[in-house]
């Protein structure tokens, strides 16, 4: 059977909160309803919904269903999506699917955390309680951190190589009127502001926060019908981590790196073709381990990519035109939703001062988890087009 080609038709966030003044469904009720006014449909016309929240978070049990009761939507096949911080973009894959393989003509994913309701602030994530690495201690600051050291020493890579990224992305959020940070960074800030787990210090570490996001995604005749101007999933890429007890090398995301060489060959593209990118900055050395495995430049060579600007506006692709998981927040199963509302809006050049000119294909990544032998649970990766 052909696959039919899957466009977006509306998109729609809400702000993001240190601490929501919403209860986590109402998060999400109003990111429907903004992608619905956005679409130019009712809520009627969906005929498929998938909502991705990470671990009950929210404090919720049929998260899903309670978003949409109250928005005329009762009746619709409606599953929840648990995949840790990828939650919000696998929903998104599913959502896709339905359309593709000709089950619905127009589906919607929603990404939604309400954090805040649940944890207490300042508790570091773990991979899982019962993973091996989980019982001795390890948290995500903590892996992470054995990464940005191991990098550091195999690399040459400073504390302010890291500290550059979070300084890039707070100036990409000052623009971004969504951001939960808006004041400018300088590395000497950033380097020697309190230390989370050495090297990663407070400001290159992603604040956790509340927020939602929607996606409504269609056919072709139905988005031309609609008037909507046109953006294709090109690839909707999901990929899961592989159990090792040997020796990896910690410098090499390797789930990361299997999924966008599978997502380039499904779409037919190379890291060349690529404009934008929203990538799961939830750590400053975050960027130059995905700048790598994503293609954008060769193993260990980030550094002097980021040096260079590469990764910014007038160099060979922007990433985190939004500030990134880094100032924007981390509404752990809303990011990978709200990663591909940002670069729609970008792709239909609606971006305001964060636009990338002249932006044609986006690509959007976030992983989720964690597996044991230092692999990530799962990746997502979407890649869009005008």
């Amino acid at each position: 059977m052909k696959m039919r080609d899957v466009y977006i038709i509306g998109v729609g966030m809400t702000n993001y909160y240190k601490k929501s003044p919403l209860p986590g469904a109402d998060l999400g009720r109003q990111a429907v309803f903004n992608a619905v006014r956005d679409a130019g449909i009712s809520p009627q016309q969906v005929q498929s919904i998938y909502v991705g929240e990470m671990s009950g978070l929210s404090g919720s049990i049929c998260f899903g269903q309670r978003v949409a009761c109250t928005l005329g939507m009762g009746g619709v096949p409606m599953m929840n999506v648990e995949s840790a911080c990828s939650s919000g973009a696998l929903a998104v894959n599913l959502a896709v699917k339905d359309v593709a393989n000709g089950l619905t003509d127009i589906s919607m994913a929603v990404g939604v955390q309400n954090i805040s309701a649940t944890r207490t602030a300042g508790t570091a994530f773990s991979p899982d309680a019962n993973d091996p690495e989980g019982v001795q201690g390890i948290t995500m600051p903590g892996i992470y951190a054995m990464r940005a050291k191991r990098y550091m020493h195999d690399f040459g890579a400073t504390p302010e190589d890291l500290a550059l990224v979070a300084v890039k992305n707070r100036r990409h959020a000052m623009n971004n009127p969504r951001s939960q940070f808006h004041d400018p960074l300088t590395v000497e800030q950033v380097v020697n502001a309190r230390s989370i787990s050495d090297p990663l210090t407070l400001l290159m570490s992603c604040p956790n926060v509340d927020g939602g996001a929607a996606v409504i995604v269609a056919t072709k005749e139905k988005a031309m019908q609609l008037g909507s101007t046109l953006v294709r999933f090109l690839v909707s890429e999901v990929t899961s981590g592989i159990f090792s007890n040997g020796f990896r090398d910690m410098t090499s995301m390797e789930i990361t790196v299997r999924g966008a060489k599978e997502a380039y060959e499904i779409a037919g593209l190379g890291p060349e073709d690529i404009d934008m990118v929203e990538c799961h900055d939830a750590f400053a050395i975050n960027e130059h381990l995905y700048t790598e495995a994503m293609g954008f430049c060769g193993h260990g060579e980030a550094v002097e990519f980021i040096r260079s600007g590469g990764n910014d506006y007038g160099g060979k692709v922007v990433f985190s035109p939004r500030g990134g998981l880094l100032s924007c927040g981390h509404p752990t199963g809303c990011s990978g939703a709200a990663q591909i509302v940002e670069a729609t809006w970008q792709l239909r050049n609606e971006a305001g001062a964060m636009q990338v000119p002249d932006c044609k294909v986006a690509m959007t990544h976030v992983t989720g988890g964690g597996i044991y032998g230092l692999d990530n649970a799962v990746c997502t990766i979407h890649i869009l087009s005008r």
